[in-house]
């Protein structure tokens, strides 16, 4: 079996960068927090103004506290997007945040990049999986011809996908509020919701993929 995921350095590297990096931020706002309240034009001045009212050394640790729970929340943030992708000859495994995504063998036709996502093709070309990653596409493709399955430069079927418009005649009611609910995903920055109910939608023979907040799709044929 062949495991592609981010270095050690990185999976736990961030619990303790992400952390220390807010902290400094905070601590440096904290520091130029007089000298920011005497420039009329810069946003938030009632938050400054505060800032300078909290005596020290509270002001300093105040600071340093905010900045690492929010460097912390960033780093949680992160550590959701990351992916393991396990192949072996008998099936791949994609795992991601506290999710798992199986498939055998014989379900998976292909396999490919498309930009930061890694999609499954099945048989019948229909989109299995398409997640997002910062892992190598080089390392991807290693491992994925490694086992024996087939990698693609690119989508066979992107000339294939329409963009999506309330009330699409050739999809379902169903699919269609689907794809509703994940326009609000989107609009919110909900990344998660939107990627569950993409999820979703491609059980229903349905490929999703979005460019610039919009969203596009292809029927299984």
């Amino acid at each position: 079996m062949t495991t592609v995921q981010e270095t050690a350095a990185v999976r736990y590297g961030i619990w303790v960068a992400c952390p220390a990096v807010g902290a400094a931020a905070a601590w440096g706002l904290t520091l130029a927090a007089g000298w920011i309240t005497t420039l009329r034009w810069f946003p938030a001045q009632g938050v400054f103004e505060l800032v300078t009212d909290i005596p020290q050394p509270w002001r300093t640790i105040g600071g340093l506290a905010v900045g690492a729970v929010a460097g912390f929340v960033f780093a949680l943030f992160w550590a959701s997007e990351m992916m393991t992708v396990e192949v072996s000859h008998a099936r791949i495994t994609l795992r991601k945040d506290d999710k798992t995504f199986d498939f055998g063998r014989d379900e998976v036709e292909s396999a490919f990049a498309d930009g930061k996502h890694l999609v499954l093709l099945s048989p019948s070309g229909i989109e299995l999986a398409r997640e997002k990653s910062d892992l190598s596409a080089a390392k991807l493709e290693r491992a994925f011809t490694e086992q024996g399955y087939r990698w693609r430069a690119a989508d066979p079927f992107a000339g294939e996908f329409r963009m999506w418009v309330e009330h699409a005649p050739e999809l379902s009611a169903e699919v269609n509020a689907l794809f509703t609910a994940r326009r609000k995903a989107i609009a919110k920055y909900e990344h998660e919701e939107a990627a569950e109910l993409a999820r979703e939608i491609r059980k229903r023979g349905v490929s999703v993929r979005d460019e610039k907040k919009r969203q596009y799709y292809r029927c299984e044929r």
